[in-house]
């Protein structure tokens, strides 16, 4: 296997893409967004840090995926309400 990757400048935003030499930068392609992404800073204890990563490793999930998930649920059940 010969390809050789480039790294290339999209059109938006002036994001970085990865080019390869059976294409290029495309519209539409890549992995589709699910949301805004916004970095946050959370304090919890030791023990709830400890049940988050035991919940990811046995879920094969990251961290992002799990609080996410977790956060649907709960504004998705009568919990949102008041």
């Amino acid at each position: 296997m010969n390809d050789k990757i480039k790294i290339g400048v999209s059109n938006k935003e002036g994001q970085l893409g990865f080019l390869s030499t059976k294409g290029g930068l495309r519209e539409g392609a890549g992995r589709k967004s699910i949301g805004v992404t916004k970095k946050v800073s959370i304090t919890l204890t030791e023990e709830i840090w400890e049940k988050l990563e035991e919940h990811c490793s046995s879920r094969q999930l990251s961290r992002s995926e799990a609080l996410r998930h977790m956060l649907e649920n709960y504004f998705s059940t009568s919990h949102s309400e008041g």
